[in-house]
């Protein structure tokens, strides 16, 4: 989920954005901010994307009796959690969809974007690791999974899950921080943090851009 939930979220933010284009150079026709524009189009498909999730997941393990298991709160963070990743990924398509005109283009870079913070952030965290393993780079590792959205979902579904212990060392360090009430705290500023950051440029973007 915390691999796939982002796809969906850039693959249809890109979609969205191409196919619009037309009824979206009706709008900026009319009265109407840009601001208002582009973050109702991201608002509203982030909102709707994230109800499919919620669907999708919520009634097999309603139908499965999740809601009279122990395990029911920890469903509704994972849950919380795939809605916050496609706020995430969705914004970041909009910004990528918008810097680049080129719709093949602008696939091409929203999919290696995904491909790089879903897979390729983690082999290259992993080898550098293992090649300054003598160092102490145990901020380092946690400076460098705050960096990055989904490790940042995966660590703390990991640690909610109590299944921390399966990543050893590293597990511990996690759990050392992100298992405190500071840290949780801080984690969550962090992904509200980088739900605000794509608004933003969103914003920015889109008021700069010659249509």
């Amino acid at each position: 989920m915390i691999v796939l939930t982002p796809l969906i979220g850039t693959v249809f933010g890109v979609m969205y954005f191409y196919n619009s284009t037309e009824f979206t150079e009706l709008l900026l026709a009319q009265p109407i901010t840009r601001s208002t524009i582009f973050l109702g189009q991201w608002l509203g498909l982030s909102i709707s994307v994230s109800f499919s999730l919620i669907l999708g997941l919520g009634l097999p393990f309603l139908v499965y009796g999740v809601s009279i298991s122990g395990e029911i709160w920890n469903f509704i963070i994972l849950l919380i959690d795939g809605v916050v990743l496609t706020f995430i990924f969705t914004g970041l398509a909009f910004i990528i969809a918008l810097k680049q005109d080129n719709k093949v283009k602008g696939f091409g870079t929203a999919l290696l974007l995904w491909l790089f913070l879903a897979i390729i952030y983690d082999g290259l965290l992993i080898v550098l690791l293992v090649q300054f393993d003598s160092y102490p780079i145990d901020k380092f590792s946690l400076i460098a999974s705050i960096l990055n959205p989904i490790d940042l979902s995966r660590i703390l579904v990991l640690l909610k899950l109590d299944i921390s212990a399966l990543l050893g060392y590293t597990g511990a360090l996690y759990q050392n921080f992100f298992g405190t009430i500071i840290g949780i705290l801080i984690s969550s500023g962090l992904l509200i943090m980088w739900v605000v950051l794509p608004a933003f440029l969103i914003k920015r973007v889109a008021a700069n851009k010659d249509f």
